[in-house]
């Protein structure tokens, strides 16, 4: 996993603790799982709208 042992990652975990606290760890985990849930959907919705090269953002027609 990116040549991390487990020292770096537990480096890395303290650093974060120390940042953001232990309080809001559990807000950000929560944001980031929603995050990954809604990245995923979208790749996999077939239904998802994507711009065509016809498609002009600004809804002129000329």
């Amino acid at each position: 996993m990116f040549g991390l042992g487990f020292q770096e990652l537990l480096v890395i975990l303290v650093i974060i603790l120390i940042v953001f606290g232990v309080g809001k760890l559990p807000q950000i985990g929560e944001g980031l799982g929603k995050a990954i849930r809604g990245f995923k959907k979208g790749m996999d919705d077939p239904d998802a709208k994507t711009p065509k090269k016809d498609d002009d953002p600004s809804g002129r027609k000329d």
